[in-house]
């Protein structure tokens, strides 16, 4: 189990920690700690009774601007499951909301953008995001990495090709309709797009590095819907600007999408240190398409509902075929679904940390 952690720190460091014995940053190095480390998406909330008493009347927009709570939200799964790396408790759309611009995030929908974005004019007057404006997201940095003691941090930001597709559809699309047409009909107005909302990401995720920040994770949510022709064309090189804008930061970067087994090697191609799988392809045959490297993943998250002899035949498979990899980090192969017994997240840990 990972060391204890305290109560969100009222001194806070103002350079990044050593962590020499951290088993998440050294299997995201392709290295062979003496236990596989693991860590879920969205385990900060969702499943926790103590999440939610926390922010009971206080929306997701509120909680991500307000340092205190979104460190306590942050350390919440930590002190629970004793995973090897915590996730910032934020969305990927914060960036958009500390811009200025007129979006909030609807229970049981996600986030609505009031006026979407698909001509010149929008994309013009999309703001510059300034790193005063997530000020207070990187305050929360700070106490953080003044309270987990051995346990990294991982910072993250909503890829371009995602931001996009929630400006130009007005929210959460099946089939991005809105969006490929116009990445295909108007390319130069797309690229500019997407570049301004790389240069978006590239300042949410300098200001949680310069934090003290220990890993960074890139979400393209909504990459599989794409081909990897049309991924390589409009896709990679703004993805590949974000990831190249951090490498000077030395910490590993994950780049993770759903749906994304036939783009692996592209996002591996775009900057990657550690690519994250969903649960579609087996890691084993991820690894291989891949040639090596570092892979993180991919339990499908509604086996956490299973019986726990049929979950753990999962994790024990899950694990085995990692091996394959120069490194592995256990995960999900997307978030912690709403209602999973968080009890049986702190079993799933336990059985990763006891494998070899």
């Amino acid at each position: 189990m990972s060391p204890s952690v305290a109560s969100p720190a009222q001194t806070v460091p103002t350079a990044r920690r050593a962590l020499p014995g951290a088993p998440f940053l050294a299997a995201a190095r392709g290295e062979r700690p003496a236990h596989t480390p693991v860590w879920f998406m969205r385990q900060a909330g969702r499943s926790l009774p103590e999440y939610r008493a926390l922010r009971e009347g206080t929306s997701m927009f509120d909680a991500c601007f307000d340092p205190e709570m979104l460190a306590e939200i942050t350390l919440q799964p930590i002190r629970r499951h004793g995973v090897d790396a915590a996730i910032l408790f934020s969305d990927i759309v914060v960036p958009l909301k500390a811009a200025g611009l007129d979006i909030d995030i609807v229970a049981g929908t996600g986030p609505v953008v009031a006026e979407p974005i698909r001509d010149a004019a929008g994309v013009r007057a999309l703001p510059v995001l300034e790193p005063e404006q997530v000020e207070r997201v990187a305050e929360g940095v700070r106490l953080l990495v003044g309270s987990l003691g051995e346990t990294p941090l991982i910072g993250f930001a909503g890829a371009p090709f995602t931001l996009a597709s929630y400006l130009i559809e007005g929210g959460p699309s099946r089939n991005h309709e809105h969006t490929k047409a116009l990445m295909h009909s108007e390319p130069e107005l797309w690229h500019e797009l997407a570049g301004r909302l790389a240069d978006m990401a590239i300042t949410f995720l300098s200001a949680q590095l310069d934090a003290g920040a220990d890993a960074i994770q890139l979400f393209d949510s909504w990459a599989g819907a794409l081909s990897e022709r049309d991924y390589r064309e409009f896709v990679l090189p703004h993805s590949a600007k974000v990831l190249s804008a951090v490498a000077g930061y030395g910490v590993p970067r994950i780049h993770f999408g759903v749906g994304t087994g036939e783009l692996l090697v592209a996002m591996r191609d775009a900057g990657a240190d550690v690519v994250g799988v969903d649960w579609r392809i087996p890691l084993d045959e991820a690894v291989r398409r891949l040639g090596g490297g570092v892979v993180q993943g991919n339990l499908d998250p509604a086996l956490l509902h299973a019986s726990w002899p049929v979950l753990e035949a999962e994790v024990r498979r899950i694990h085995a075929e990692g091996r394959a990899a120069d490194g592995h980090i256990f995960n999900l192969g997307h978030g912690v679904l709403p209602g999973v017994d968080p009890d049986v997240l702190t079993r799933v840990v336990g059985l990763v940390h006891e494998l070899q």
